[in-house]
């Protein structure tokens, strides 16, 4: 038994995690999601596309979804909710919305935090900019 914070050796598993966005158009969002976050685009095609997060065995990824429904934000009930959501921490969180919009997100209406923006990529998939102490 591990005290929750040491990894325990999982020998089946290689340590690589990805995190993947359906979309209508994956190129799009892979693009917007290269500009905001100044990563560069691994695999690009009309069905995948991947951004490695650099220095670790991740990365995020688009793919198609011919049937996309946005999610809305905040949840209400019958309609289409997030599944889940990416935090990106920032220094300055005035500076790192105004990027976001830039690139072609949205402010969502709802902000339940002071130190959190909640954001709408331009498929409507919710992240965080959040203000990143450490």
């Amino acid at each position: 038994m591990t005290d929750g914070r040491t990894p325990a050796p999982r020998p089946h598993l290689t340590g690589w995690l990805g995190t993947v966005l359906d979309s209508p158009d994956p190129q799009a969002l892979a693009r917007f999601y290269r500009e905001l976050l100044g990563w560069p685009l691994d695999t690009d095609t009309p069905q995948w596309c991947t951004i490695p997060v650099p220095g670790a065995r991740a990365n995020l990824a688009f793919q198609r979804e011919d049937d996309y429904h946005r999610p809305v934000w905040p949840g209400r009930p019958g309609e289409q909710r997030m599944m889940s959501h990416l935090d990106v921490g920032a220094r300055d969180l005035a500076a790192a919305v105004a990027h976001a919009e830039a690139a072609g997100a949205t402010l969502a209406a709802h902000q339940p935090q002071d130190d959190v923006r909640v954001m709408l990529d331009p498929d409507g998939h919710p992240f965080c900019l959040y203000v990143d102490a450490g």
